[in-house]
C-alpha cells in the first residue's frame, strides 16, 4: 500500500519541482542512489521498471525507503498496462508513470487513489487524461515539444499541470526555459543520475548535483 496519497504526491511534485529517474538491477547500489538523492533534498524518485525482475528490485528498495527515508515518495515509471500498475501498487508504489495514455491504468490507479502521470503528446490526449482524473501530465518525449508547447497549451488551459521528461538538462538556460513556460516540475534521468555516477559510484557527487539543481529551480521560480 502506498505511503502517500495522490494529492500529497502532486503537492511534493509542485513544491520541489524535480523528479529524478533511475533504474539499476543492483539493489544495494539503488539504495545508495536513493539515499544520495534524499540527502540532496529530493523527496520523490521514479524507479523506471525496464529490466527483468525489476519488480523484485523495487520491492526491496521501497522497503528500504519506508524504513530509512520516510519523507520520500517512490513511484514507478515505464508502466505499460494495468496489470503491471497493480503489481507495483501492491508493493507500495506511490505514483505510476506511463510512456503513453492508457485508460486501463487510469482506472486501477484511481481505484486506489494513487497518482498516475501518463505520457501525452497532444492537447487531445492531455484533455482526455484530465477527464480521467490526471493531476499532472507527463510531456513525453519532452525534447520533441519544448517549452513553447507548454506555454501554448497553458494559454487556454492554465489549470493543466505538466511534467516534461526527456530533453531536460542541468543547464540553467534549459531549466529556465521549462519553468518560465509554466511547467509544474521536471523529470530528469541520465542527465542527473548519469552513467558516470553509476559506474563510479559517485554518490557524494550525485547528492551535490541534486542539491544544486533544487536550489537552481527554486531560484528560477522566484
Amino acid at each position: 500500500m502506498s505511503q502517500f496519497t495522490r494529492i500529497e504526491v502532486a503537492t511534493l511534485m509542485k513544491e520541489t519541482g524535480l523528479v529524478p529517474l533511475f533504474y539499476h538491477p543492483d539493489v544495494e547500489l539503488g539504495k545508495k542512489i536513493l539515499k544520495a538523492c534524499y540527502d540532496g533534498g529530493a523527496r520523490l524518485i521514479e524507479f523506471t521498471a525496464r529490466g527483468d525482475f525489476a519488480h523484485e528490485v523495487f520491492a526491496e528498495l521501497n522497503k528500504f525507503v519506508i524504513k530509512e527515508l520516510p519523507e520520500m515518495a517512490v513511484g514507478v515509471g515505464s508502466i505499460t498496462d494495468a496489470a503491471a500498475a497493480s503489481l507495483y501498487m501492491q508493493m507500495g508504489a506511490n505514483f505510476i508513470v506511463t510512456p503513453s495514455l492508457r485508460e486501463d491504468i487510469a482506472l486501477v490507479c484511481n481505484r486506489r487513489k494513487v497518482l498516475w502521470s501518463p505520457g501525452c503528446g497532444s492537447l487531445t490526449e492531455i484533455n482526455r487524461a484530465e477527464e480521467l482524473g490526471c493531476e499532472i501530465i507527463k510531456l513525453f518525449p519532452g525534447a520533441n515539444y519544448g517549452p513553447s508547447f507548454v506555454k501554448a497549451i497553458r494559454g487556454p488551459q492554465p489549470w493543466t499541470n505538466v511534467m516534461p521528461t526527456g530533453g531536460v538538462t542541468l543547464e540553467e538556460s534549459n531549466l529556465k526555459g521549462w519553468f518560465n513556460s509554466g511547467v509544474t516540475c521536471v523529470g530528469m534521468g541520465s542527465n542527473l543520475i548519469s552513467k558516470s555516477v553509476l559506474e563510479n559510484k559517485d554518490y557524494s557527487g550525485l547528492e551535490q548535483t541534486v542539491r544544486e539543481t533544487l536550489t537552481l529551480i527554486k531560484k528560477i521560480r522566484n
